[in-house]
């Protein structure tokens, strides 16, 4: 699956204000429900909060990867966020996270589900893509920065 069929552009937020990890998820979710798609804020965060409970998804290197399955979600839906200032997230290495992609899934969706989680993982530990996406200067170019690095990631 590429991710340009599940990471719409309304989807991206490329200025996150959130200074602390919940109010990251919260605005992430927003930013969902903010591109159309209809969603119970508080009951995905509370899925996402139970998911960050049994470990951090924040995985290093200024990389946050928070997801979750959803009752009722119809598909697979990617979100992007990014934070020049960076943001605490309790990460592995201790570092504040720059570079958000946040997962949610349908209940039955666990090989769809992890190909993604893999795949996101995988273009993430490319130091340039990570680069490119603190570069972009607009909404537009980190959708292809993205999209552009999905092709080029085979699984």
């Amino acid at each position: 699956m590429q991710l340009d069929q599940i990471l719409i552009s309304g989807f991206i937020n490329e200025n996150l204000q959130a200074k602390n990890k919940t109010d990251a998820l919260q605005e992430l979710v927003q930013t969902i429900i903010n591109g159309g798609l209809k969603l119970d804020l508080a009951a995905v965060m509370e899925v996402l909060q139970q998911r960050e409970k049994l470990g951090s998804t924040g995985i290093g290197d200024g990389v946050a990867i928070p997801h979750g399955k959803i009752p009722e979600l119809p598909e697979l839906v990617v979100a992007f966020g990014r934070s020049k200032e960076g943001i605490s997230f309790d990460s592995i290495d201790g570092k504040p996270v720059h570079i958000f992609f946040l997962l949610l899934a349908p209940e039955n969706s666990a090989g769809q589900h992890l190909k993604i989680l893999a795949k996101i993982s995988k273009m993430l530990k490319v130091v340039d893509f990570r680069k490119k996406l603190m570069d972009a200067k607009s909404h537009e170019e980190l959708h292809q920065v993205i999209i552009s690095q999905d092709q080029n990631c085979q699984l």
